[in-house]
């Protein structure tokens, strides 16, 4: 079948996208859904900073692909051996496939599937290789196993979640990375308990999900940390209890906490920030780092921190979730009003306008641009 999807041919950092246009709509023949596979209908895809990590160059990955993967759809059809969802089902896509069978999968950490992280890298899907090809025959990639800037998509039955049918899709849209990874950072990899003190460093839909997360959980403070006003206020309507410009925030944070956090969180992919979260924390205090820095950045930071301090830096893949454990819980949170993230909400846009959204997105003005794929949002 054809479908038009948003396909990313060279990395680029020239600025603005919105004048540059790095990336496309273009018209690519989709391949029907193989064992093990779906057809999914997008109805409504999420731009996040990991879809820019790959238009400027810091996510590495092959090219041509078709971009985007935070999304929400109906599935369509699928393929023989399928048995998590059937068509008409309401699905959450979810960017790490899990095998169910590796090591780290049986250990109750499917984010760090090695299946998935090998297929993902290829840019191909779970249970084959692309099944997208551009006009002149040629190969284009699947990103994350989604591809979910696009009217259709074929995915590992592994890469969705069924969720009820009354969830408006630009709610649901966020909960397949943002939420489940700043939410999850909080909640999974950190184990956050009632009224520990929380940072959360840098408010794009991940931190201000840590918000949300931290929130839920119990915390107390939530302190919020960001350069853009907007994005501090933000962060205050969505339940911090305080937020901060960077250049403040330790001095108030350890004010406000008699010497420091118990737990921070890292949201901006900045080695100097990770630094600065290590020193925001108290002894035995915890961070946990989310955010994706370019491959060659270095993190510099003082060694005693560890043994004489007795802080812990953790890392945190798409917030060590189970996905089809946890989607539908911080589902049930956002129906009981403790996550509220429809207020992440920036815009809504079509698939046209996607090169702008970059830029949007790039300026650090916008939080969760929500890409309407099926004409079903009511633009």
């Amino acid at each position: 079948m054809k479908t038009r999807a948003v396909v990313l041919r060279a990395v680029s950092t020239a600025r603005p996208y919105g004048e540059t246009r790095p990336v496309e709509v273009e018209e690519l023949e989709l391949g029907a859904p193989r064992e093990g596979e779906v057809l999914v209908r997008i109805t409504a895809a999420s731009l996040c900073h990991s879809d820019l990590s790959v238009v400027n160059g810091d996510r590495v990955r092959p090219l041509p692909m078709a971009l985007g993967h935070e999304a929400v759809g109906i599935v369509r059809e699928t393929g023989p051996g399928v048995s998590r969802v059937r068509p008409g089902d309401h699905v959450a896509l979810v960017f790490v496939p899990s095998c169910g069978f590796c090591a780290d999968c049986a250990a109750g950490r499917p984010a760090l599937c090695a299946r998935a992280a090998a297929a993902n890298g290829s840019g191909a899907l779970l249970h084959g290789p692309s099944l997208l090809t551009d006009a002149s025959g040629a190969p284009v990639h699947h990103q994350l196993g989604v591809s979910a800037f696009s009217e259709h998509a074929v995915l590992a039955q592994e890469s969705v979640v069924p969720i009820p049918k009354d969830i408006p899709f630009t709610v649901a849209s966020m909960f397949g990375c943002a939420v489940l990874t700043g939410a999850g950072a909080v909640i999974n990899t950190a184990g956050l308990r009632p009224g520990q003190s929380t940072v959360v460093y840098g408010l794009g839909g991940v931190g201000l999900s840590a918000v949300l997360g931290a929130r839920a959980a119990g915390a107390y403070p939530v302190i919020a940390v960001d350069p853009v006003l907007e994005k501090r206020e933000l962060a205050l309507r969505l339940g911090a209890t305080h937020a901060y410009a960077p250049g403040e925030a330790v001095e108030a944070i350890r004010e406000l906490t008699s010497g420091g956090a118990e737990l921070a969180v890292e949201a901006v992919g900045s080695p100097k920030v990770m630094a600065e979260c290590l020193t925001a924390v108290a002894r035995g205090g915890t961070v946990v780092s989310v955010g994706l820095p370019a491959p060659d950045r270095v993190l510099e930071v003082p060694a005693l921190a560890f043994a004489g301090e007795g802080k812990s830096l953790l890392g945190s893949y798409m917030g060590d979730a189970v996905p089809r454990r946890d989607i539908p819980r911080f589902l049930d949170l956002w129906r009981a009003g403790l996550m509220p993230v429809e207020r992440m909400h920036t815009a809504t846009l079509l698939l046209t306008d996607i090169n702008s959204a970059m830029e949007e997105l790039a300026s650090g003005r916008a939080i969760r641009q929500v890409i309407d794929t099926s004409g079903m949002l009511n633009i």
